[in-house]
């Protein structure tokens, strides 16, 4: 779940973490008075998830009323990248002394949090990887230990602030991490956490991703009512699938997201794109494969489906009955190909044999069945 600016900064003053006073506007009024509570100069920021903000106009500096009327008004309605903007984040304007990143997210293949560091705020942490990769200080930490005062001194003093950053850079970063573990986020990023010329530090922006698995954890309802989602992925929503819509002409119905993801992948081997992640889980019904179907045929992008189905608790003639029933319930376009394997997996391949057909194909293993899916998207 990806919040906007605003709520990542309501996110993180709710632990803590110091930020601009600012706030939420729909309208160029509410706009003014978000202004005048902030105290002038202020700045309007367009709240859209999606980089290239500044460029597309959508963050402009005002010193007064008149200036605020003229840019919210400019600003709402604005297109960035496709995205429309309904709602802007305006706040007191800061005096930048430095600007420094600071993010944490999980790796996976250590196994512990990833923080990382750098003096090179304000830009993309990608280019500052790519450009000057040293300019990054990474630290590994165990979550059943967290993050010291020294290990964040040692941090800090490894990516090279200024000495005058040093206490308030501390004690941001490990407020972070409390945010980052006990908020339940996949990513929790500042960039740029600033140094003003005063000495303080605070976050001048927010990204941050939280775990939709933690959500009964949470009253993220406010969260969830913003969610931006295209038609596939909001009827997906409704239909309670992990669905993430992609650009390629493959649709991908798979059960578990480790095999979902190794479906993405395999395609990509054989020369095709995906269309979507889409992971039925545990016992898909008729019901789970009618929903999944339905929405991945009605995407105009793809050509073809594979349906990739490894029985484990979910047994194969249960999954084949699913598929049969779903299959006489809904007309579909795109020609499907089917791999089933695991428990029971006979069983249900006897069961989908009388139903096969130019149209509706299956294959042996998940590689014949992806060079035949791609084979068919590319027809």
């Amino acid at each position: 779940m990806d919040l906007f600016e605003y709520q990542g900064k309501q996110f993180f003053a709710s632990f803590g973490i110091p930020v601009s006073a600012g706030g939420v506007a729909d309208t160029v009024e509410e706009a003014v008075a978000a202004a005048e509570a902030a105290g002038y100069p202020v700045v309007v920021k367009a709240q859209v998830q999606v980089g290239g903000r500044g460029k597309a106009g959508g963050v402009k500096l005002a010193n007064n009323v008149d200036e605020v009327r003229l840019h919210a008004g400019n600003i709402l309605g604005l297109d960035i990248k496709g995205h429309v903007v309904k709602r802007l984040w305006v706040e007191h304007a800061s005096d930048i002394a430095e600007e420094y990143y600071a993010s944490f997210t999980l790796d996976r293949s250590a196994k512990k949090h990833l923080g990382m560091l750098s003096a090179e705020g304000g830009v993309e942490i990608e280019q500052v990887a790519v450009e000057n990769a040293d300019a990054i200080a990474k630290i590994w930490i165990d979550p059943v230990d967290g993050l010291s005062d020294a290990q964040a001194r040692g941090w800090v003093a490894a990516a090279k602030l200024n000495p005058e950053a040093t206490e308030g850079a501390v004690d941001i970063l490990k407020l972070l991490y409390t945010a980052y573990t006990e908020g339940d986020a996949d990513l929790a990023e500042i960039d740029p956490l600033i140094l003003t010329p005063t000495g303080q530090v605070h976050a001048l922006d927010a990204k941050v991703t939280l775990d939709n698995n933690a959500e009964y954890r949470h009253e993220w309802d406010e969260y969830e009512a913003t969610q931006e989602r295209d038609s596939r992925e909001q009827a997906a929503y409704e239909a309670d699938l992990q669905y993430v819509g992609l650009e390629g002409s493959v649709g991908i119905i798979a059960n578990g997201a480790g095999l979902a993801m190794s479906t993405l992948d395999v395609v990509n081997q054989c020369g095709g794109t995906a269309a979507n992640f889409l992971d039925v889980g545990g016992g898909a019904d008729a019901k789970k494969f009618v929903n999944a179907l339905s929405i991945i045929d009605n995407d105009p992008r793809v050509k073809s489906i594979f349906i990739n189905i490894f029985g484990g608790i979910t047994r194969g003639e249960e999954v084949a009955n699913g598929i049969v029933t779903a299959l006489g319930q809904i007309d579909i376009s795109s020609p499907i190909v089917i791999r089933l394997d695991g428990t029971n997996a006979d069983e249900g391949r006897a069961i989908l044999e009388p139903h096969l057909s130019d149209r509706l194909r299956m294959e042996p293993t998940m590689l014949d069945a992806a060079r035949a899916v791609v084979e068919l998207a590319n027809a």
